[in-house]
């Protein structure tokens, strides 16, 4: 649990740290979502929490790719969905050949799904609903933010919610 504690006060940390003007997904969240993922593995964090860290990165660089895309005028048939699968053949692909992803004892009890491949998707969904939501509640209060590092906290809130969930869910 001290582990854990120390993890999302880092995480937190380099928020505050970072902060300056906000993208597509702010850049703070891709830098926390990054430092996430080392440290959760260097703390031995079990790799479904990894994971989720992992596929809050995935989502947040295929946002940022196609934010510059449009900025650069740059538009071709199934632009998006080559991001996204680039993307995340670019994560899995070296994962699997490392043994990292695969390997049996990975999986989940009674599944045999990979808890990195589990952690991927749902983290990759709960950094997309975070920012989607967060662009949500902007429109709602017309085009304003609520509170300040708005950007930075919705997205990376469910994050670290499964975080502490899938946390206790294997230990």
């Amino acid at each position: 649990m001290k582990k854990l504690f120390i993890f999302v006060l880092l995480i937190f940390g380099l928020n505050l740290l970072m902060a300056k003007q906000a993208l597509a997904v702010c850049p703070i969240c891709t830098v926390a979502v990054g430092a996430g993922v080392g440290l959760s593995r260097w703390l031995g964090i079990d790799d479904s929490v990894t994971g989720l860290w992992i596929g809050g990165l995935t989502v947040s660089m295929i946002t940022w790719t196609i934010s510059w895309l449009d900025r650069k005028n740059i538009h071709f048939k199934g632009r998006a969905l080559i991001t996204i699968l680039g993307y995340y053949l670019l994560i899995v692909i070296p994962l699997y050949f490392m043994g990292i992803m695969s390997n049996p004892l990975n999986a989940i009890c009674g599944c045999g799904l990979d808890k990195l491949i589990i952690g991927i998707v749902t983290g990759s969904i709960a950094f997309w609903f975070g920012a989607s939501w967060y662009y949500y509640f902007k429109e709602k209060n017309q085009g304003r933010a609520y509170f300040p590092f708005q950007k930075v906290v919705m997205p990376i809130s469910p994050l670290i919610i499964l975080s502490v969930i899938f946390y206790f869910l294997n230990k």
